[in-house]
């Protein structure tokens, strides 16, 4: 979970939204103790009482009771003094308060709980271009409301392409370009998604190893859990509803549908931008434990041995053995799905026993590679040259929810929160 803060005088910690993210969210920082009270903003009336909140932070159907996960399974509950007036209750030791008046960010007043930083889970607010009177909401109206820094739990997304990214926000992704977050000038923080965070970590090792110019293509799928966003039934689509897929049952189906991991990728390792990169993503009916399939077209060396499995291994296994944070976890055990949830921190655990090699010549016609002529300067005629292609199939497995995702947040905040 992190180590625990020592400091008396700690921060508080806003939550705003309350589904999984924020729930799991909540989870984290009541076990690291690394701020001082949590307010969490869930924006409506929720159950009959405060308990009833209790109830849904004290039980999960994927990762257990609280108590458990906190402290194993002879632990005896950590909800208490729950304060019905008040609105507040002590988590693990925490003071836990719950405001349940405002959903627009500008209105929640995080000034008048002493909040200065802010995780917004609730994938609403990811246009860092709109302002705080925004009609809607924006992310920027936490900032009006008392926030100095706002982390998104999502990419970035810009409705309008022709506007830039704004100078105050960035997207970081921790063990891969963690350090391009400026206190000075950074005040809204995106820390990208599940998917680009195993992502990064699978491509940043062979990136340091055998540089971009040597990967010719590459092409992910996310074989993913499924999300909130779906249906647990068959229903009628909203009005505009383009992807009618999105309506059907998660509990029967396979479900095709779309990434935006290739996109964001590119904002945390720019190598990318020399490289075809492909991303596609297919839901499946299970609850947590997503696994990325990365697909590479690597150029071998003429006169050099082929690319091999046994060194694409040896590659993640010392970054691995590097990895002071564990973000990157190498194993050749067999594993399932259910094996890596909750495992924590590991940004991705690399299958070394399904990593896959293939070597064959690539034949190129001369006569038919445009504008050959004006790059080697004389005329060319028709003719076949070979060149050694090696294809790499590279397995990655990571839990979507607490074990990669919420604990890599949890990390990116804490850093962050250092700075205030």
């Amino acid at each position: 979970m992190g180590k625990q803060h020592a400091n008396e005088n700690r921060l508080n910690l806003g939550i705003n939204g309350f589904g999984r993210i924020g729930k799991l969210t909540l989870w984290h920082h009541v076990g690291r103790k690394y701020f001082g009270e949590i307010v969490v903003n869930i924006g409506r009336q929720v159950g009959t009482c405060l308990s009833d909140i209790a109830h849904y932070v004290e039980r999960d159907s994927t990762y257990g009771s609280l108590h458990g996960f906190l402290l194993g399974q002879n632990a005896g509950p950590v909800i208490s003094d729950v304060n019905e007036e008040k609105g507040t209750m002590l988590i693990n030791g925490v003071k836990v308060s719950f405001l349940m008046t405002s959903r627009n960010p500008r209105e929640i007043g995080w000034g008048d709980h002493d909040v200065r930083m802010v995780v917004d889970t609730t994938g609403k607010f990811l246009d860092p271009t709109l302002p705080s009177e925004h009609p809607g909401g924006s992310l920027r109206g936490h900032l009006e409301s008392g926030a100095e820094k706002v982390v998104a739990s999502a990419p970035f997304k810009i409705k309008d392409k022709r506007i830039p990214m704004p100078d105050d926000a960035v997207t970081t992704v921790m063990g891969i370009n963690g350090n391009h977050y400026d206190p000075r000038r950074h005040r809204l923080i995106s820390n990208a998604s599940c998917t680009t965070t195993c992502l990064a970590h699978m491509m940043k090792p062979l990136l340091d190893h055998f540089g971009p110019e040597k990967i010719l293509s590459a092409s992910m799928s996310t074989v993913h859990a499924v999300t909130g966003s779906q249906e647990v039934l068959d229903r009628l689509p909203k009005a505009g509803a383009t992807d009618l897929r999105k309506n059907r049952s998660v509990m029967n189906n396979i479900i095709l549908t779309t990434t935006g991991a290739a996109n964001t990728l590119r904002l945390v390792i720019p190598e990318m931008e020399q490289i075809g990169f492909i991303a596609e993503s297919v839901r499946i009916p299970i609850a947590s434990g997503s696994l990325i399939i990365l697909v590479l077209d690597f150029q071998d060396d003429v006169t050099g041995g082929s690319i091999r499995r046994d060194m694409i291994n040896d590659v993640y296994r010392k970054a691995a053995e590097n990895d002071a944070n564990g973000y990157l976890i190498f194993t050749e055990k067999q594993n399932v799905s259910g094996d890596i949830v909750g495992m924590p921190r590991a940004a991705t655990i690399i299958e070394g026993h399904e990593t896959h090699t293939r070597t064959a010549e690539l034949k190129i016609d001369l006569g038919q590679v445009p504008g050959i002529e004006s790059v080697v300067g004389v005329p060319v005629k028709s003719g076949i040259i070979r060149m050694p292609l090696t294809q790499a199939v590279i397995y990655g497995w990571y839990d979507n929810e607490m074990g990669s995702y919420v604990n890599m947040m949890g990390d990116r905040t804490t850093t962050i929160a250092e700075y205030l």
